[in-house]
């Protein structure tokens, strides 16, 4: 009952909010107004108001087998052959037993915490799997597949690609990131498939859209006009602004928290994402790094969304978060013997 509450109350808040940031496109009988945002394309489904619907609960779980990076025997090629893709289907299987093996914590390895098959990954029932892409990279441009090189100055490690401190010198829960403290993955992580709850909500207003990404659990409100003015701070998922390229939702992102920069990169990254409602199976991500600072030239990664009929549900990221209490009382008791070892 209580996880229905607080789910029903967060649908509530992003339907208020909504609601008050496009009364302004109501006319005076409360009708939506017609937007720009109309095209000529009767096949794509449309709001009230004209736009383009891209409403609903999506998922990127088929794009988890896909690489980040295209493999050099592709080529330009963006997708597998009948075999590579067989191929594919019969590596995945193998990893789905793998990974869906119930392990015995006493002897399962421990060298790679976290890993799945290990002691402090999660239950193999949690996993959520599938492969269906046929795709060769999630990079589609360069056509190679490939992110461009860094700058000079980041190739001689002035970059900040680095997953953070290591397990020693963490003193606090502060020393481990935002992801870690389940306070964020990140923008635009969090709609990447991962190891489970790879689902993004979107729900649509004439002058506003709001995007859930069900891992951590968040919402980006993000105003469609320019009568919103941006905050003069950053913050973690940046200052976003959208607006409609015919029946495409583009949201341009700046002023991440620094640190914050996808994939390592600098505090002045702009990251231009597109919304296209391909067909009523598929919503088409792509994601445009733009960031002279840390890469040569700009890049773009691409997702196909597909419909979660199964819906969100609340994820209770803090309220089981012991492994914060446990990795920093276990940093201390390795500390305290190494000490008492003489530090050997």
């Amino acid at each position: 009952m209580k996880m229905q509450l607080l789910y029903s109350s967060g649908i509530l808040a992003v339907v208020m909010t909504l609601t008050m940031m496009t009364s302004s496109s109501l006319d005076a009988q409360g009708t939506p107004r017609a937007t720009s945002a109309v095209s000529g394309d009767r096949s794509v489904p449309r709001t009230p108001w004209g736009s383009a619907d891209l409403q609903g609960t999506w998922t990127s779980e088929g794009e988890l087998g896909v690489p980040f990076e295209r493999g050099a025997q592709f080529g330009e090629r963006q997708y597998l052959t009948d075999e590579e893709y067989a191929d594919r289907l019969r590596q995945a299987q193998l990893r789905d037993k793998e990974a869906l093996a119930e392990i015995d914590v006493f002897t399962a390895d421990v060298s790679n915490a976290g890993a799945v098959g290990s002691p402090t990954s999660p239950p193999p029932h949690w996993l959520e799997r599938s492969t269906q892409s046929r795709r060769t990279s999630l990079v589609i441009d360069p056509p190679n597949g490939r992110i461009p090189a860094l700058t000079q100055a980041q190739g001689r490690g002035g970059g900040r690609r680095g997953g953070g401190p290591g397990g020693r010198g963490r003193n606090s829960a502060a020393d481990f990131s935002l992801y870690d403290r389940c306070i964020t993955r990140g923008l635009p992580g969090a709609i990447f498939p991962a190891i489970y709850n790879a689902n993004t909500r979107i729900v649509q207003g004439p002058d506003a859209v709001a995007i859930t990404y069900e891992m951590i659990h968040e919402t980006r409100v993000v105003p469609l006009d320019d009568r919103t003015q941006p905050p003069a701070f950053r913050q973690m998922q940046g200052n976003s602004r959208g607006r409609w390229d015919g029946d495409t939702l583009v949201i341009e992102t700046t002023g991440l928290l620094e640190g914050m920069a996808y994939r390592g990169g600098s505090s002045n990254q702009r990251l231009v994402e597109r919304f296209r409602r391909v067909d009523a199976e598929t919503l088409r991500y792509e994601l445009t790094v733009i960031d002279p600072e840390t890469w040569t030239a700009p890049w773009t990664v691409a997702l196909d969304l597909k419909p979660q009929t199964g819906g969100m549900f609340e994820y209770a990221c803090h309220e089981g978060n012991y492994a914060m209490r446990n990795m920093l009382s276990a940093l201390r008791a390795d500390e305290a013997a190494a000490a008492k070892s003489g530090g050997r």
